[in-house]
């Protein structure tokens, strides 16, 4: 099995780690700022990195989040804005050989911009911490829903729920007023409407190709000089999104995914047997699991680009 990238040391400016990416700064070819985004293989659930990584993952998200890149460009132009410059780690200069190779396939270089501190969320289907919330209140974030819906229904017209972003610790889901309240009405304003007209894009995309988009996340940025958004990080991912197929989608229960929801039901299997606590150190995944995963973010891929 070929060796889990789960750490970076490239002889480039301000490193930065987060669960699953390491970030660098670079100088753009045009002068402008820039960053490198490293997919690692590194596995994060429940806000904790796991022991092992999953061998190519990261080559495989940044493959899917160059498909869909590439797709809504061609879809809408100058219309949506989004930060991908390149993903060809030859692109960077200073790097040896050795390291050109070991960030093949797993780059994003783009343009920078002020991060908007908010996860702009999309549910198209009740599942997840939505389900949660509906079973408690018939709402999900302060949004009224069908009374008698079950996990996994079809929410008919896709809802807009944000929480916020925080590096350390769990997201919290906040109404829209809340998110206006903390980056103004104008621009939450602005990426409710991109973040619907994304998703339901995608969906539609993919559904022809034997895919539910149960819901997905996606993160803006914004220029603070002309007030442009941009899309930027991962996008339509199954780190960041839930795949089910459509084959076998049945309302009233947990469905079949394409996503790493097969190792948050493993390590949730540690948990119930008392094996773990949701808190570090964080297991290891056997190979079993990890192949299991990467056939299914494969298989994503194969149907999604046909």
């Amino acid at each position: 099995m070929t060796v889990a990238v789960t750490s970076t040391d490239l002889p480039l400016q301000n490193k930065r780690q987060g669960k699953v990416r390491d970030l660098y700064d670079l100088t753009l070819k045009d002068g402008s700022e820039g960053i490198l985004i490293i997919a690692s293989d590194r596995v994060s659930v429940f806000d904790v990195v796991l022991a092992n990584g999953i061998p190519g993952k990261g080559q495989m998200l940044t493959k899917i989040s160059r498909f869909w890149f590439e797709f809504l460009e061609n879809k809408f132009g100058d219309d949506l804005k989004h930060h991908l410059v390149s993903t060809d780690p030859a692109d960077i200069e200073g790097l040896s050989s050795d390291e050109i190779a070991m960030l093949e396939g797993r780059i994003m270089i783009c343009k920078k911009a002020k991060v908007l501190p908010i996860e702009c969320i999309v549910r198209g289907y009740l599942t997840g911490s939505g389900w949660k919330d509906y079973q408690k209140t018939g709402q999900v974030c302060g949004i009224d829903l069908p009374a008698n819906m079950q996990n996994s229904s079809k929410i008919e017209s896709p809802i807009f729920t944000p929480s916020t972003k925080v590096d350390d610790g769990h997201d919290e889901n906040i109404s829209f007023d809340e998110a206006c309240e903390l980056v103004g009405t104008e621009l939450m304003e602005t990426v409710r409407e991109k973040s619907l007209l994304i998703y339901n894009t995608a969906r539609e995309y993919a559904l022809a190709r034997g895919i539910i988009i149960a819901d997905t996340k996606f993160e803006f940025g914004y220029n603070e000089i002309n007030g442009e958004v941009t899309l930027i990080d991962e996008v339509l991912t199954p780190d960041s999104s839930r795949f089910w197929p459509l084959d076998e989608w049945e309302a009233g229960r947990e469905q079949n995914s394409f996503d790493k929801q097969y190792v948050r039901n493993y390590t949730e299997e540690l948990v119930a047997q008392g094996k773990w606590d949701k808190t570090y150190p964080a297991p290891a995944l056997p190979d079993e699991v990890i192949n299991n995963t990467l056939v299914r973010y494969q298989e994503a891929f194969d149907r999604l680009v046909d």
